[in-house]
């Protein structure tokens, strides 16, 4: 398992012989999502994963070009979080993923595993289509929601093919799902309005939809807590 957040520093180390020199990582201790700042971190963190990423993606099309003509995207994107996640440590293997914890409630784009105050979510891409893409949307999520912020805990998938992101999340104790009146206030305090479809949101800025009673909580105390959203900036 890997306890940390792939960033990437100092260091140099290839890819593929290639792209040597191109890489730079460190492996860092995870932030605790307790503060806006720690979020802030965070976010900065996944989004040097994001660029690294980009990068050696665009450097293994350029040769799978020269020698295979078009290529797919996705395919290179993956093949390439792959290798970074093997070089750094923080690949996951797809018999060992139920170890993160207990199986939990699963959605249409997640698996869920508990373990004591952590929810880990391996994400499929079912709703994003891309890893890049994710990595995005997760940024957002933590500048919009920060006491559910995420971090990327590693990757999994079947090698050479499926390749997955894994999420760490904080377990909200204590909570029920919010109604959806409930949420409604809640966003609007928050200064976005209520588009035309129920549980869809704007500020001008971001558009979150699927907020829906599944996907929001509320504690004993009134306080809400948006566990998953889609978003996309405008």
């Amino acid at each position: 398992m890997c306890p940390y957040l792939v960033v990437f520093g100092e260091k140099a180390v290839s890819l593929h012989s290639e792209i040597k020199n191109v890489m730079r990582y460190d492996l860092l201790k995870p932030v605790s999502q307790g503060s806006d700042g720690a979020q802030t971190e965070e976010n900065r963190r996944i989004a040097e994963v994001a660029d690294e990423l980009r990068r050696c993606c665009q450097l293994y099309e350029a040769q799978l070009r020269n020698s295979k003509g078009n290529v797919n995207a996705l395919d290179i994107e993956q093949h390439c979080a792959e290798q970074l996640a093997k070089k750094h440590g923080c690949w996951i293997s797809i018999e060992h993923i139920s170890n993160l914890g207990e199986p939990g409630p699963c959605g249409n784009e997640n698996d869920i595993y508990v373990s004591n105050d952590i929810i880990y979510k391996v994400n499929n891409l079912l709703n994003s289509g891309s890893i890049l893409v994710l990595l995005d949307r997760i940024i957002w999520h933590n500048s919009l929601f920060y006491d559910t912020s995420y971090s990327l805990y590693g990757f999994t998938g079947f090698g050479g093919r499926s390749v997955m992101p894994v999420l760490q999340q904080r377990l909200v104790k204590n909570a029920r799902p919010a109604t959806q009146v409930m949420i409604d206030t809640y966003m609007s305090a928050l200064g976005f309005t209520k588009t035309d479809h129920v549980g869809s949101f704007t500020n001008g800025t971001y558009e979150a939809w699927d907020l829906l009673p599944r996907n929001v909580l509320v504690d004993d105390e009134g306080d809400m807590y948006v566990v998953d959203a889609e978003i996309k900036k405008l």
